[in-house]
């Protein structure tokens, strides 16, 4: 769903109209990209996607960027019935455990439906986990959540798509395709939000990053990836066959 391509624009005295940016030539590369959708891979889904009146993703406000985080397990149930749905009793599980859920959170349903997240011909096919109105009326009148996330790529399996309708004709925003819950802490964590802010868009890439307490087992801290200076690449990045830059070894 998204495409990569050099970049080729013209300057005058620089380089010609059509001509790619080469690092040896001018020094640099460039790299242009087109989204087919933006209703795909890790998302945020503001309510402009289903409700004319609703916000676009560039109406976001930058509070949206840090939040507690909360991770609701229903990954054992999902096993045994690869539709079920979180239901009022998970949440009120979850709360028996570690207290009432904060407000403002993101509320994350952990399924590991994305697990085979590369089995694409399972996007379009159901049964896939869920969540059942009641609950996401629960987490969002009851609780004052920021917003809930999921795995699949939908809210829940009816007809109408009723979780996702009310979510978001209500004003609220959603998280799609969720990825690696099963190494987040279902309590104690924060979530980083990042997301690109294309004017008016209905939807958008998003980058989820959760910050774990220090004995977590899982995840890297700044001592360990200090980020700067970032580790030189073992061969030299050249586009591969679908466009994307990676470092490929001489004669590949």
């Amino acid at each position: 769903m998204l495409s990569f391509q050099v970049t080729k624009m013209g300057y005058k005295g620089y380089c010609k109209v059509g001509e790619a940016f080469e690092y040896k030539k001018h020094g640099f590369i460039a790299s242009s990209y087109e989204l087919v959708t933006d209703q795909y891979g890790t998302q945020l889904d503001p309510p402009a996607h289903f409700y004319e009146y609703g916000a676009t993703i560039s109406d976001l406000p930058a509070t949206y960027s840090i939040r507690p985080l909360v991770i609701i397990d229903i990954h054992e149930k999902v096993k045994k019935d690869p539709g079920y749905h979180a239901t009022i009793q998970d949440i009120k599980a979850w709360e028996a455990k570690y207290g009432k859920i904060p407000e403002g959170s993101v509320v994350a349903i952990r399924s590991d439906w994305h697990k085979k997240w590369k089995e694409t011909n399972r996007f379009a096919q159901k049964p896939f986990p869920g969540t059942k109105l009641d609950a996401l009326k629960l987490l969002h009148l009851e609780r004052k959540i920021l917003f809930h996330g999921h795995e699949p790529l939908d809210t829940d399996t009816t007809p109408n798509l009723e979780g996702e309708n009310w979510l978001l004709k209500n004003n609220f925003c959603q998280a799609e395709g969720m990825t690696n819950l099963d190494k987040v802490p279902e309590a104690g964590a924060l979530i980083l939000i990042g997301f690109a802010k294309p004017e008016g868009g209905t939807g958008g890439y998003a980058r989820y990053v959760a910050v774990c307490p220090p004995d977590w087992k899982y995840g890297k801290s700044i001592a360990e990836l200090p980020g700067a200076p970032l580790p030189k690449q073992p061969y030299p990045n050249k586009r591969d066959k679908n466009g994307v830059l990676r470092p490929i070894p001489p004669g590949k």
